[in-house]
């Protein structure tokens, strides 16, 4: 898992004040990407302050069910309070939980996506979040992927936070990953891709589907 939940439980009173500003166009990006509808059952993995929990849950509507799983119990109680706020509550289910034990069971959700979480992750704890992201998923289910993009050749902005997360990886947790790259070798067919710049930092938002037999 990744070594910094604890950092989160900390951060979790003060991240959309830190954060959402440059992270939730993105987070909007990809879900219209994903393109959730109603009746599907729905997955946000690292749902953080629930944001994305409840635009999935409006998306699936009364007769869909959005989950979420965050690591952080302090931003499951942020969550949670949004929720309320929000008045989602009916058919939400927010779990405090590990990316790479899901505590549901396989083939349970249409569709999965998660925002500024998978490059959280090394390359082997990356490997168990997606072969978890496949055994819950149904047969042709689809995930989206927000991540910071390994854009080639790399800006100096990028140089620069790559010395600052390798200086500061608690705080500065994120890393650059090749998004499609990733999805690609891991049993997943990219059909839909946009990207764009948070602050000088190329994004990338990737759909998914999952492939038979991977």
């Amino acid at each position: 898992m990744p070594p910094t939940h604890s950092s989160y439980d900390r951060l979790s009173r003060w991240y959309d004040w830190l954060a959402n500003g440059s992270e939730g166009p993105f987070r909007q990006l990809g879900l219209r990407l994903l393109q959730p509808t109603a009746g599907e059952t729905l997955l946000e993995i690292g749902a953080g302050t629930g944001h994305g929990l409840v635009a999935l849950s409006r998306a699936a509507g009364a007769t869909g069910l959005a989950c979420g799983v965050d690591l952080s119990a302090g931003m499951c109680r942020v969550a949670a309070a949004r929720l309320r706020r929000a008045s989602v509550r009916e058919g939400v289910l927010l779990a405090h939980g590990d990316a790479l034990r899901l505590p549901f069971p396989s083939a349970r959700f249409d569709a999965i996506c998660m925002s500024f979480t998978l490059e959280l992750f090394g390359p082997a704890e990356m490997a168990g979040v997606l072969a978890e992201c496949r055994r819950v998923l149904r047969e042709d289910g689809r995930v989206g992927v927000v991540a910071l993009d390994q854009a080639e050749p790399a800006n100096w902005m990028t140089r620069l936070y790559g010395w600052v997360h390798r200086r500061f990886p608690t705080w500065v947790d994120c890393r650059p990953i090749p998004v499609e790259e990733i999805l690609s070798r891991h049993g997943f067919r990219p059909i839909a891709a946009a990207a764009g710049k948070m602050w000088g930092l190329p994004v990338k938002a990737v759909v998914a589907r999952t492939m038979v037999g991977a």
